[in-house]
């Protein structure tokens, strides 16, 4: 039996000295995992111990190179991969288009975006564009209706490649938004790394009208620091910038692990950390409302719901706490925040689209060690 299952099937019971059936002796968690426990982590210890081993299986669910879990607000499990530590910041994906969707939120909230205006690009308001009826609603919820391919084969082809690495890499948000409509705004759902990064650029030019990339870079990063990481205290927290002084804000946060989990405590609190309103609560639930073309997507946050036959399960596929938001990134970031358990899990590492689903199995394993509150 493998340590997985006896997690699953007997962790209220487990014990160190426990046999599996038919007299199979189970082997006690690893040293590292019992290490990683707190002395009081409002689960039992030692299947949080078997569950964090089974997330650091790496045949099963690839290299994890960190993984903490935080229980009412206080780290109740650590553990690092080799080379990986608290400070040391790892690329989040698309774990940023959380952070870009808070952005837009404290923005909305300040009365410079509104939602559901047309969205401040100057390129779709000429008369005749169809694209001038696209709101940052639609973005948000990734129901632009743009042209835009998150994947192809080969994988260079997609759009998300182009953008990121080969000819829109410079201006990733003319690239993004110089492109046709497919559908009409608001009509179809379709995951775009392209639709943050207009989101990017918006957020970008409400701060400054300067031209100039330095200056550009320069607003965002001031208005990141006195807006988001001090009121945080994200220390290692960090985004990367196109030539155009962009932030790429759909694929590049970097972050330790502490620092992530900072973020989904914030929205576990509704918008509010140690007291302060970072961004409003009504934001918070529209971030992980339903969306109408999708109901496993909010905006900028997935949500832990079954999805329409042909489409790819995320989160748990609604197994386990329908209250479950998570951001989830390439190659396996996951942010999970589940309030009805008071809960905030952040894995970070490295998986192959094959493990995904063992990782994910794993995921819901650890959360559902924590009763409901």
């Amino acid at each position: 039996m493998s340590r997985y299952k006896w997690v699953a099937v007997f962790a209220a019971v487990i014990s160190l000295s426990a046999c599996g059936s038919g007299g199979e002796e189970i082997a006690p968690p690893s040293d590292e995992s019992l290490a990683a426990v707190a002395d009081t982590p409002a689960a039992n210890r030692t299947a949080l111990a078997y569950a964090i081993d089974a997330l650091f299986d790496e045949e099963a669910v690839g290299e994890t190179r960190a993984l903490l879990v935080i229980h009412d607000g206080k780290p109740v499990a650590e553990r690092y991969g080799e080379g990986f530590g608290p400070d040391v910041p790892q690329l989040g994906w698309s774990l940023s288009k959380t952070v870009t969707g808070l952005i837009v939120g404290m923005m909305v909230a300040d009365g410079s975006l509104a939602l559901d205006a047309p969205a401040p690009v100057a390129r779709w308001q000429r008369s005749g564009d169809p694209r001038g009826a696209i709101t940052l609603r639609h973005l948000l919820q990734m129901r632009s209706g743009l042209r835009h391919s998150e994947t192809a084969q080969p994988a260079y082809a997609s759009d998300a490649a182009r953008m990121l690495y080969r000819d829109g890499r410079d201006d990733m948000a003319h690239y993004a938004l110089t492109q046709p409509l497919d559908h009409d705004a608001g009509s179809q759902f379709a995951y775009s790394t392209a639709d943050t990064q207009i989101l990017s650029d918006i957020a970008t030019d409400t701060l400054t009208q300067s031209r100039e990339p330095a200056a550009r870079q320069a607003a965002m990063q001031g208005w990141l620091q006195s807006r988001l990481y001090e009121p945080l205290g994200l220390t290692t927290m960090r985004g990367e910038y196109d030539a155009r002084g962009t932030l790429i804000g759909g694929a590049m946060f970097h972050a330790g692990a502490r620092d992530w989990g900072r973020i989904g405590e914030l929205i576990r609190r509704g918008g509010s950390y140690d007291g302060v309103t970072v961004v409003p609560r009504g934001w918070i639930r529209f971030m992980g409302g339903k969306n109408p073309s999708d109901g496993a997507y909010g905006a900028h946050l997935w949500r832990n719901h079954a999805r329409e036959e042909g489409r790819d399960a995320v989160v748990f596929g609604g197994r386990g706490p329908s209250d479950a938001v998570a951001a989830l990134g390439h190659r396996g970031q996951f942010l999970l925040v589940v309030p009805s358990q008071k809960l905030t899990i952040v894995r970070l590492g490295y998986s192959t689209a094959a493990q995904q689903t063992a990782l994910n199995d794993r995921m819901l394993g650890l959360s559902e060690l924590f009763p409901a509150q």
